[in-house]
């Protein structure tokens, strides 16, 4: 045992399972798989539990030996003892020192214990405005926007699709000349949490592929369409999608000044997109 900063006791992985006669390497895959275990980092060393730490594991470890799988022991443990949330400043300055580690362990840790879209309204956007007004002020910082982008994509991963073999209802995709995909998979992870089954087509992606996709799973399906600019918001896809039979939603700010069919849906927001893709009267 040693101490933080502040005279925090601060635990080895060794001293931890010592005391709750786990094996250390059950504490480890529940730090890798969930997310259940040290949050306390200090460069150069390895990561040490606090008395904070050990209470969820505790927590967990009860839930578990109850009969509780250990994915739901794992969000109800987080759910009992929440972290404090990330700084967005904490994020940025991760991020202008390309530490990808850092940068990784606290929007993973924020995806963990608050969920999708509190990571990504609070903790990432923000982080990514400070970016663009550095970039604004011709202070360079496209690869710390790559890194971070690279960065939050790997953690939204961490959110898996939902079990089962029901057929997905929404189809998201990217408009046909846009590239820029990282929001569409922020809202796939968060349609994921709440158990709604989608299909990702990721980036660029041409009309007959979305056409082809309404075809395959049939023409009970809502796409959503992703443009981050004026110039690959695509008004013939929508109307493409929506005569073939699919329902259209479009989502992103080059959306803002395209004249859209009567019929077509705009989100501006990812809650928005969310609450109206969860409703069942989408």
């Amino acid at each position: 045992m040693t101490t933080g900063g502040a005279g925090e006791p601060l635990y080895t992985v060794g001293c931890v399972a010592e005391r709750l006669g786990i094996p250390t390497a059950t504490l480890r895959s529940w730090t890798r798989r969930y997310g259940i275990g040290p949050h306390e980092h200090r460069s150069g060393h390895h990561r040490r539990y606090t008395d904070d730490d050990i209470a969820v594991v505790q927590r967990m470890r009860a839930l578990v030996r109850g009969g509780v799988s250990p994915a739901d022991a794992a969000r109800q443990a987080l759910a009992a003892h929440p972290m404090p949330r990330a700084d967005p400043a904490l994020l940025l300055q991760a991020a202008l020192r390309l530490d990808t580690p850092a940068a990784a362990r606290i929007v993973e840790d924020n995806v963990r214990h608050y969920g999708v879209i509190a990571t990504w309204d609070v903790l990432c956007r923000p982080a990514f405005a400070a970016i663009e007004a550095l970039q604004g002020a011709s202070q360079g910082c496209i690869d710390v926007e790559h890194m971070l982008s690279w960065t939050v994509s790997r953690a939204l991963q961490l959110v898996p699709f939902p079990p089962g073999v029901a057929p997905a209802s929404v189809v998201l995709a990217c408009s046909e000349r846009e590239a820029h995909s990282l929001p569409l998979e922020a809202l796939r992870a968060a349609l994921c949490e709440r158990g709604v089954a989608v299909v990702v087509l990721g980036a660029a992606v041409p009309v007959p592929a979305l056409l082809d996709a309404l075809t395959h799973r049939g023409r009970d399906v809502t796409v959503v369409l992703w443009a981050q600019t004026e110039a690959t918001a695509d008004r013939q896809a929508v109307e493409a999608v929506r005569d073939a039979g699919g329902r259209i939603v479009v989502a992103g700010p080059g959306w803002s000044t395209t004249d859209l069919p009567d019929d077509a849906t705009r989100v501006d927001a990812l809650t928005d997109a969310v609450t109206h893709l969860v409703s069942p009267e989408r």
